[in-house]
């Protein structure tokens, strides 16, 4: 890696914010012999651009002896992310490369067929002609080649140990903050009839402990193994058991996995049980700071790593969830260059939402949400539900309320389909989202306003969790929730001279403020200070209405009364 090249390797015209800083500190921190730099940058400082600079540090090909490694990878959790890194003009260097479910085949009568269920993959010695202009494989040589590949980290880490991609001299990871939780979940391993065709055959103990858990899953492995066996038996597959192959593969190489980290005396990994019913119910095992994990699909993959995220919020603990030693880690820290005053916080909390006090507080919130309407009758809003239980029944008070002609949702199917009408609505529409906290881009007028209308703890449920708070990791539950919370707040301001408000509708965050107070950024510290009661209007839904046309108002009444309609976006 040659650091020294850093600001040469910047891809925009000119600096803004703290960008040339940035690189500065981050170019002395890899001088000074650190292996792993965290970048802490707050929204809207061209995180995207930074990792472009340091992935472009990497040494190529001309400057590498033949046992050197070269180039760069690029990598995010976040597939918006990549959508937006491979849209963006100064980042066309970037070689995107997707899974091969991304991509259609191109063979005559195939052409709607994913790459992963075409002939190549359902026909034993099946000789592809067009190979070399398949859309994957031509995207996969490229990238290969290229000097900066870019995918998400999901696919980085499936290709661990491929001769196609193998180790680089850099790796830039971007929306780094999550990487542990990312690796947990990976790692994680279903055993139900979703992912086992032949379960009801299985005859499912009621596992108790690890150790029936290690031995219930090697049983599984030889079924699985002899199963695969018969399916690569047939000189052709259908697409269904091509699917039912690759997935079964998956699952002997995570039993395999499993087995074989269990029963290392030195791995670092903690492995949990989950089985709720008892014998015949379904199993999930997982693990907790899976060291040797990450050691393999990441820290295996590059000589220079960079993390990149506004919400590494302790360095030490980070270091600890990722099998990282915090001596050979250092942090970045970048300024935050928004106003504080373009982006309040305000209070507007009515109790608790936890599951107890939620059928109490849930209506108090949803009145608390027509007085903001109401406070932004021409402005675009979005709500964090936290939960589709939430989402749903806050759809339901909100019309209870009168104020449904101005309120969309979506569904586990319909996400980016609602979330585009949305956008694209010109109607200030109230937009109440699940699980949208992260990677999301609503600059200007897309949205200027949102709610959070409940601390986002972890699910003391979750085994993981449970067994953490067992521990004593309650520094952990807290910084967890308030990543959460500091990446919500920002959705709704992402430049300077933008300006959106968030409004707190659950108290428990209030409570969180404080107990995770000493993890806080600076800047985001300095929005809490600010913290204050707004001046909302009386509860009065006719207000609450005001922007929306009359028109909008007639297509929800037909939609309310007669169903959701699939071209109810096509009429707005």
């Amino acid at each position: 890696m040659y650091p020294a090249r850093i600001h040469d390797e910047f891809p925009a015209p000119s600096y803004r914010g703290n960008q040339e800083q940035a690189l500065a500190d981050i170019r002395a921190a890899f001088e000074r012999g650190k292996d792993v730099v965290l970048v802490r940058a707050p929204t809207g400082s061209g995180k995207s651009l930074l990792a472009r600079a340091i992935a472009g540090c990497a040494r190529t090909a001309g400057e590498a002896a033949p046992e050197q490694v070269c180039d760069a990878y690029y990598t995010t959790p976040q597939v918006s992310q990549l959508d937006d890194v491979a849209e963006d003009a100064l980042l066309s260097d970037l070689c995107v490369i997707r899974g091969k479910n991304n991509y259609d085949c191109i063979l005559p009568g195939e052409t709607d067929t994913p790459v992963d269920q075409a002939p190549c993959v359902r026909e034993r010695e099946f000789d592809c002609q067009v190979k070399h202009r398949c859309p994957y494989f031509s995207d996969r040589a490229i990238a290969s080649n290229r000097r900066i590949a870019a995918m998400t980290l999901a696919y980085f880490m499936q290709t661990a140990g491929s001769d196609v991609f193998g180790k680089r001299d850099v790796v830039v990871v971007d929306e780094a903050h999550g990487l542990g939780e990312w690796a947990e979940m990976y790692a994680t391993i279903e055993l139900s009839p979703a992912t086992i065709p032949f379960w009801g055959d299985l005859d499912v103990p009621d596992l108790d402990g690890l150790d029936e858990a290690v031995r219930f899953a090697e049983r599984i492995e030889h079924v699985t193994e002899r199963r695969v066996k018969e399916l690569r038996g047939n000189a052709e597959l259908t697409p269904d058991e091509v699917a039912e192959r690759d997935s079964l593969n998956q699952l002997r190489g995570d039993l395999s996995w499993f087995q074989e980290d269990y029963r290392d005396p030195e791995s670092a990994t903690t492995w949990v049980v989950d089985q709720n019913g008892g014998e015949g119910a379904p199993v999930t095992v997982k693990p907790m700071n899976p060291e040797k994990y990450l050691k393999h699909t990441v820290w295996d993959r590059g000589n220079r790593f960079a993390l990149l995220s506004a919400t590494i919020l302790n360095k030490d603990a980070f270091c600890r969830n990722v099998g990282l030693d915090p001596a050979d880690v250092a942090l970045v820290e970048v300024g935050h260059t928004f106003p504080v005053e373009n982006r309040p916080l305000y209070d507007v909390t009515q109790g608790k939402m936890t599951y107890e006090h939620r059928d109490d507080t849930l209506p108090k919130v949803a009145r608390a949400i027509v007085r903001a309407m109401a406070r932004h009758p021409d402005e675009k809003g979005l709500v964090h539900c936290h939960s589709y239980a939430i989402q749903e029944q806050l759809d339901d008070l909100l019309t209870e309320f009168g104020v449904g002609p101005r309120v969309r949702s979506h569904d586990t199917e319909d996400r980016d389909g609602a979330l585009s009408a949305w956008k694209r609505s010109d109607n200030p529409d109230l937009f109440l989202s699940v699980k949208m906290e992260e990677a999301l881009d609503l600059e200007g007028d897309l949205c200027r306003w949102q709610v959070l209308c409940k601390a986002p703890y972890p699910n003391t449920r979750d085994s993981r969790v449970a067994r953490r708070l067992e521990d004593g990791q309650w520094g952990w539950y807290y910084r967890t929730a308030l990543r959460t919370v500091i990446q919500a707040c920002g959705r709704v301001v992402r430049a300077p001279d933008d300006h959106g408000a968030t409004y707190l509708a659950d108290s428990s965050l209030v409570d969180l403020f404080e107990r995770a107070r000493t993890d806080m950024p600076d800047w985001f510290a300095a929005q809490v200070d600010r913290l204050a009661e707004p001046d909302l209007p009386g509860f009065a839904p006719d207000r609450a209405l005001a922007g929306v046309s009359a028109g909008a108002k007639r297509r929800h009444d037909r939609s309310r009364s007669s169903g959701s309609h699939p071209l109810s976006d096509v009429w707005d």
